[in-house]
C-alpha cells in the first residue's frame, strides 16, 4: 500500500516562490520548497507521521522554532526531526527566502531503518540541529533526485539511511559503547532540553539530568561541558533564562511571575542573572524589545502603499 502523509497546517504570511516538487518511494515521500516568509510570519504544524526536515540557503537567525517541550524559541537551526503527533511552531522574524527538504516517514519503515544501527529509540524524541556540513551534503544530494530524478529508488534510500545516521548521531557498533569519548548525541540533547523545559519552575540537579542521559554523574558532566560548552548547572540556568526571555516578549506576565514560572526565587534573583546573561536588566530588555518592535510595524505601515503598488 502506498504511503499517503497526513499533516495539518496552519501558515501566516508564508508565500510559495515556486511549484512543489516531490518524490515517494518505500515509506518515504519527499517535498522541496521555495518560500518567502514576511515579519511575523509562521505557522502551527501537525502530522501523525514522522517528519525530518533540513533549511537549506537559509539566513541564519530568521525562523525560530519550537515544540510544546520548548518554552522559548530556538534559532539557527538547520535541520529538525519531528516524531509523529508531537507539534511545531514556526515564527519568521525578518522578511526573507528560504528553502527546505521535507521528508515524511512511514512509522514502521522508520523503525525499520533505524534497527540497522541498532537505534530505534532515536525517533522518539523531537532533534534540533545547528549544523552540519554532512547533513547539508546529504539534503542537497536529496534535493536533486527530487527535482529532477535521476537515478533508483534505491539510490535514494540510501542517501536517506545516511542523513538519518547523521541527524540521530548513529555509530558503527564498534563505537556505540564508548559515550566517554565524545559528547553528548542530539537525541540526548534533545532529550534533555524537553526535560528541563517541562520542569523549569523547580530545582534541577546534575544527578537527575545523568539519569536522563543514561550517564554517570562525572560522564555527564564530561560530556555536558563537551557538547554543550559548558557545565550541566550553567547549561540549566541559561535554559531558564531563554525562557524568561520569551515570556517577557510573548506573554502579559510581570518580572515577579517569571522568576517564579522559570525558577527564580524571586524578582531580585531573575534580575541579577539576567544581567549577568545579557548585560541588561529584564526591565531594560523587555523595553528596548518593545521599542524594537514598535519600529519594525511603524517601518511595514510606512511601507505599504509602496508593497502595494
Amino acid at each position: 500500500m502506498t504511503f499517503v502523509p497526513k499533516m495539518t497546517a496552519e501558515t501566516r504570511a508564508i508565500e510559495v516562490l515556486r511549484p512543489l516538487k516531490w518524490r515517494s518511494w518505500s515509506g518515504v515521500v519527499a517535498d522541496v520548497w521555495h518560500a518567502r516568509g514576511q515579519l511575523d510570519g509562521g505557522g502551527h504544524y501537525v502530522s501523525p507521521d514522522p517528519r525530518l526536515v533540513v533549511f537549506l540557503d537559509q539566513p541564519k537567525d530568521l525562523i525560530l522554532l519550537r515544540t510544546p517541550a520548548q518554552t522559548a524559541w530556538m534559532n539557527d537551526i538547520q535541520a529538525f526531526y519531528v516524531p509523529g503527533g508531537e507539534p511545531l511552531w514556526g515564527r519568521i522574524v525578518r522578511e526573507c527566502d528560504y528553502t527546505h527538504l521535507d521528508i515524511h516517514l512511514e512509522a514502521r519503515g522508520l523503525e525499520q531503518r533505524l534497527d540497522r544501527f541498532g537505534a530505534r529509540s532515536a525517533a522518539s524524541a523531537a532533534q534540533f540541529l545547528r549544523g552540519s556540513p554532512a547533513i547539508d551534503a546529504l539534503a542537497r544530494l536529496i534535493v536533486g533526485e527530487v527535482q529532477i530524478p535521476a537515478r533508483p529508488d534505491c539510490i535514494l534510500d540510501g542517501l536517506l539511511s545516511a542523513l538519518l545516521a547523521e541527524v540521530f548521531d548513529l555509530r558503527s557498533n564498534a563505537r556505540v559503547d564508548r559515550p566517554q569519548t565524545g559528547g553528548l548525541p542530539p537525541h540526548q540533547v534533545a532529550r534533555l532540553m524537553k526535560y528541563v523545559n517541562m520542569r523549569l519552575h523547580r530545582r534541577i540537579n546534575v544527578s537527575e539530568l545523568a539519569e536522563v542521559a543514561g550517564l554517570s554523574d562525572s560522564w555527564f558532566t564530561r560530556a555536558c561541558k563537551q557538547t554543550l560548552g559548558t557545565t550541566p548547572q550553567r547549561w540549566v540556568q541559561r535554559q531558564r533564562l531563554m525562557a524568561a526571555q520569551e515570556l517577557m516578549q510573548q506573554s502579559g506576565f510581570d518580572l515577579a511571575e517569571i522568576a517564579v514560572i522559570t525558577g527564580f526565587s524571586d524578582q531580585a534573583h531573575l534580575t541579577r542573572a539576567f544581567r549577568g546573561f545579557t548585560g541588561q536588566t529584564p526591565g531594560s530588555w523587555r523595553q528596548s524589545r518593545m521599542r524594537a518592535d514598535r519600529s519594525k510595524h511603524d517601518s511595514l505601515v510606512q511601507s505599504a502603499p509602496l508593497l502595494s503598488r
